[in-house]
């Protein structure tokens, strides 16, 4: 198949870079044979990982930056000092089309700043959000914002729902999500006054697919396909997920090897219990996307492993293969011609 894509990877984030991120790569390009690769680091430190790798080698090439941005380095800071570093170049590749998307397990803030000033905020988008997926009872759900804004007004909060529409149409596959807003309560008299506001707005905006508010207890379940809320609250709610995750897998561990019965109960269950670890594994839930730029970021797990990297090089890929930009773009101008509309219709 012929190379149509090209994805540039901050070979030099993550806590095992650029080890992880060679060795993943290699592992999205089996997925995606039509992928090439721009790998931006330190060429003594990521030419041995790919020269081992021949299919890889043949379809990759590597850019040399000797500078790299810290794990714990402050936003500022990294947009100031790190202008020629991996990071920065990478997403910089996209900005002037030598590459399609950039993916980074690196410093999320560092991250998110250098593709705002590089990248631009879309028309229409007053703030980029994070957005990511997760397993529910149903499947998967989208959430955003993650963590990118800690306070939001109502404007922002529209935004993400009409974006986090967008990927869930592109990385779900779904024809017509649902969504609600994240609330302390799904009766419609609860909440502060953004959530009031945004409710009103998306119920004359999309009247079918929106369903109002939903509560914590909701996000597993399934209850809608898209869940919106501010940066902190979204953040607060993946990590416990991520943290419930964990101690449900330790649990198990711990009853399986509690007694010789129940190993013995593991051994006739093993089957079971290797479809329940997939369906929970977080490396399959990896990649979670900057939407409201011009361009595709995707922020890797700074800790994942070459197969959780491999996961958000294939989020990648989806996001350019699917057009999300132009969704985004697309949905952004129809709210907008609505919502006057509908202001025309008051007056």
């Amino acid at each position: 198949m012929s190379v149509d894509l090209t994805i540039a990877l901050d070979a030099m984030g993550g806590d095992k870079a650029p080890t992880v991120v060679v060795h993943g790569v290699n592992i999205a390009r089996k997925r995606h044979p039509e992928a090439r690769f721009l790998l931006f680091g330190r060429e003594n430190e990521i030419k041995p990982h790919v020269d081992r790798l021949a299919k890889l080698r043949a379809v990759s090439e590597i850019v040399h930056c000797e500078d790299k941005v810290e794990s714990d380095i402050k936003p500022s800071v990294a947009l100031r000092s790190g202008r020629h570093s991996s990071m920065r170049r990478a997403i910089d590749s996209v900005r002037d089309k030598r590459a399609d998307a950039v993916v980074s397990a690196g410093n999320t803030g560092a991250l998110m700043a250098m593709s705002k000033l590089s990248l631009r905020t879309m028309p229409g988008i007053d703030r980029p959000a994070i957005c990511s997926f997760f397993p529910t009872q149903r499947g998967e759900s989208v959430m955003l914002d993650l963590g990118a804004n800690v306070h939001c007004d109502a404007r922002n909060l529209v935004d993400f729902a009409i974006m986090g529409r967008a990927f869930a149409r592109a990385v779900l596959g779904l024809t017509a999500p649902t969504q609600a807003l994240l609330n302390v309560g799904s009766e419609d008299i609860k909440g502060h006054e953004a959530l009031q506001a945004a409710r009103a707005i998306l119920a004359r905006l999309d009247p079918e697919g929106f369903k109002g508010f939903v509560e914590g207890d909701d996000l597993l379940r399934g209850s809608v396909d898209v869940v919106v809320t501010d940066g902190f609250t979204g953040n607060v709610a993946l990590k416990t997920a991520e943290g419930t995750a964990e101690l449900i897998g330790e649990y198990l561990n711990r009853t399986f090897r509690s007694s010789i019965m129940a190993s013995l109960g593991y051994l006739l269950a093993r089957q079971a219990m290797q479809k329940l670890r997939k369906r929970l594994d977080p490396r399959r839930y990896n990649g979670a996307v900057f939407l409201g730029l011009n361009g595709i970021v995707v922020k890797s797990h700074g800790g994942t492993d070459a197969l959780g990297f491999a996961h958000a090089v294939s989020v990648t890929v989806d996001m350019v293969r699917h057009g999300v930009i132009a969704t985004i773009a697309k949905d952004c101008e129809n709210a907008a011609i609505s919502a006057s509309a509908s202001r025309l219709a008051a007056n």
